[in-house]
């Protein structure tokens, strides 16, 4: 019989759990290792002067490096033009994506004229979408001696930054004058846009009391509005308008607080212009006056007589 073979070497529980442990021990080393390299530069990077030493170090990277911008898409601007949103990036297509930054994009962005807020994204693709959120004046509020221009809700509209230039492009927006006239201009205002007979002869929307409502229209009349009554009114003014031209008409004042009253003051007649010169009369004859014509009388068909009005 032949003897059989002698069997390997078996090694021991001890160099099966070393060797285990050594698969394990690799990968964490380098990982150690990995978390030594970014401490310590992380560690350098807070030393002064250590960011502008490295400066032009990562420039050239960032030069060589492939990735650059390839299309930049912005979106929700409005009010906002392409050269002011273009400026505040920073960046055009062409330049490095990581030498783009952008919360200083969105900080400077956020900066300009009328935006709310925005969102700026890079991607490593080369594509930067900016989706901006405007917040459109709806009126000026004149308050305490300032203009202010206001949204529908009767809320700031920041305006930081405005330029001459931007302000002119808001000079057609309804102005509304007075304490507490900001949050319910957006119903009197939309009222008016109903009427343009009326919208277009009305320079202000003044605020009485933060009960009710004045208008002063462009010839400098004044037109009193009834307290919570404001829309009717108005409708009810562009009817006399259309039917008796009342707008058009010289008066100081229209009271329309009294549902089943209309009150007008009209203007003073003015008064005749003096004589400059005196006709010459032959020598030995009377002299002779003009003689006076009498004056016609203004009515207003249609309409209750004038009646003495109340401030």
């Amino acid at each position: 019989m032949r003897p059989s073979p002698t069997p390997p070497d078996r090694p021991s529980r001890f160099k099966l759990f070393a060797r285990r442990q050594k698969r394990l021990v690799r990968p964490l080393f380098g990982f150690v290792v990995l978390g030594a390299i970014v401490g310590g530069g992380y560690i350098y990077l807070q030393q002064p002067g250590a960011k502008e030493r490295l400066a032009p170090l990562w420039g050239s990277v960032v030069k060589k490096a492939p990735l650059r911008i390839t299309s930049i898409k912005v979106d929700g601007a409005q009010l906002t033009s392409d050269t002011a949103i273009n400026h505040a990036l920073g960046v055009a297509v062409g330049d490095p994506v990581l030498n783009f930054s952008v919360s200083d994009a969105r900080d400077r962005l956020n900066a300009l004229p009328f935006i709310d807020h925005v969102t700026v994204e890079r991607h490593l693709s080369g594509e930067i979408d900016v989706h901006i959120t405007e917040r459109p004046p709806f009126a000026v509020w004149q308050h305490q001696g300032h203009f202010v221009l206001i949204d529908r809700q009767g809320n700031r509209v920041p305006d930081q930054g405005m330029t001459g230039k931007d302000a002119e492009a808001f000079t057609k927006l309804p102005l509304v004058v007075g304490e507490g006239a900001n949050e319910p201009a957006a119903a009197l205002i939309d009222a008016m846009s109903q009427e343009p007979e009326v919208r277009s002869r009305v320079t202000a929307a003044v605020r009485v009391s933060d009960r009710r409502w004045n208008l002063t229209l462009r010839d400098g009349a004044t037109i009193l509005l009834p307290e919570g009554e404001e829309v009717a009114a108005i409708h009810r003014l562009a009817k006399l308008q259309t039917t008796t031209s009342l707008l058009d008409r010289p008066v100081v004042f229209i009271d329309m607080r009294l549902p089943d009253r209309l009150t007008i003051r009209q203007k003073p007649p003015e008064p005749p212009p003096p004589e400059n010169s005196v006709k010459a009369t032959p020598e030995g004859a009377p002299p002779t006056h003009p003689t006076p014509q009498p004056s016609a009388a203004v009515t207003a068909p249609h309409l209750p007589q004038p009646t003495p009005g109340r401030q």
